[in-house]
């Protein structure tokens, strides 16, 4: 043995042990940021230059707090009074009430808070943050959750009725019964009825019937975060709460996993608690639209009611989910027909299309 292959032979008996003491790390690559929500995300500006998903890919992606962010970029549409379906404009209940919902979740603080049936303050999705973050709960209601807001020192509005909306009432009124009570076991079916019946003349979106806005984002550093706000089903029976504050429901955020959340009618939502759902097939490993399709599916099996159903036996009412994966990926898809939704990433902002069930 040469001196070399000696010293060749020591070398690589002393590398050896040191590689299997230190194994290889795998790196996470970093995710590309995205912001997700209902299609109404990138179609009001209420003025200004950006929708609801630009303003918060930029705040997010200029380092603020994901769900601060979400926040910001609903809060356009909450105030925009050509918005009938969220916050201040949204289309009261059967009393002319303007009632809101709203939930938010923070993946990474592993928190969420909501209010349900708030009145008075256009901004719910502000209140529902500062019930996660100032109490030890997670949903307030009715005058609790207002007083609770004016406590926090939001402005309390005697009535957040615009004229346009108040215009739209007004006919549903004229269309119902006036006493609007005179049959209540079909008072709900005729409201609901009407209301479609002037979506079907253009007087209002069909999208504002059930009219909310869901929106998540993920950062560069893979935190995932989620908001959900809405004036509910238009001209509703008054207290009535839908899905959107309820967690699991109208929203679910798992920092390990990913967020959904969902438009569309609410009671078929909470029969199942689909969000959740979607979160937990996600962590089967479901890409977002398999675990999204899997929850239209539930649903589909749970509608049984003859008056939910269409001819052919399926269920005649919308439905939408609004998913995103811990990797960035993402998916909308609806119970029936065409829908979309927006999407913010480097790319900019846009619609994508909804996969359909039915």
């Amino acid at each position: 043995m040469t001196r070399r292959t000696l010293l060749a032979g020591s070398a690589s008996t002393l590398v050896a042990p040191i590689a299997r003491a230190f194994p290889e790390v795998m790196i996470k690559s970093p995710v590309k940021p995205v912001v997700i929500s209902s299609s109404n995300g990138n179609a009001f500006k209420n003025g200004g230059t950006e929708t609801c998903v630009q303003r918060a890919f930029r705040l997010m992606t200029s380092g603020t707090d994901v769900l601060d962010s979400l926040i910001e970029g609903v809060n356009i549409l909450e105030l925009d009074p050509l918005e009938l379906s969220v916050g201040w404009g949204g289309l009261p209940n059967a009393d002319g009430v303007v009632q809101l919902d709203s939930c938010c979740m923070h993946g990474p603080k592993k928190w969420a808070g909501g209010v349900a049936a708030l009145e008075g303050v256009k901004t719910p999705s502000r209140v529902a943050r500062d019930v996660a973050e100032r109490t030890d709960h997670h949903l307030l209601v009715g005058k609790g959750a207002q007083d609770f807001a004016r406590n926090m020192g939001y402005a309390i509005e005697p009535n957040l009725l615009t004229d346009h909306a108040r215009s739209l009432w007004l006919e549903w009124r004229r269309r119902t019964d006036p006493d609007h009570y005179l049959d209540p076991t079909k008072r709900a079916e005729v409201g609901l009825d009407v209301a479609l019946e002037m979506a079907g003349e253009g007087l209002i979106d069909p999208l504002h019937v059930y009219g909310t806005i869901n929106c998540d984002g993920i950062n560069a550093k893979g935190e995932i975060c989620g908001v959900t706000t809405t004036s509910g089903l238009a001209f509703k029976i008054p207290g009535r709460v839908g899905d959107s504050p309820i967690l699991g429901a109208g929203l679910y955020v798992d920092q390990e996993v990913g967020a959904a959340g969902s438009t569309g009618r609410g009671e078929a939502n909470l029969y199942g608690l689909c969000s959740f759902l979607i979160i937990e097939e996600m962590r089967r490993g479901l890409h977002p639209k398999d675990a999204g399709m899997a929850a239209l599916k539930r649903v589909a099996k749970n509608t049984v009611e003859k008056r939910l159903l269409n001819p052919a036996g399926k269920p005649s009412f919308g439905l939408q989910f609004y998913i995103l994966d811990a990797q960035g990926r993402h998916a909308g898809v609806t119970l029936n027909g065409r829908a979309a939704y927006a999407v913010c990433d480097e790319n900019g902002a846009r619609l994508a299309q909804c996969e359909p069930l039915f």
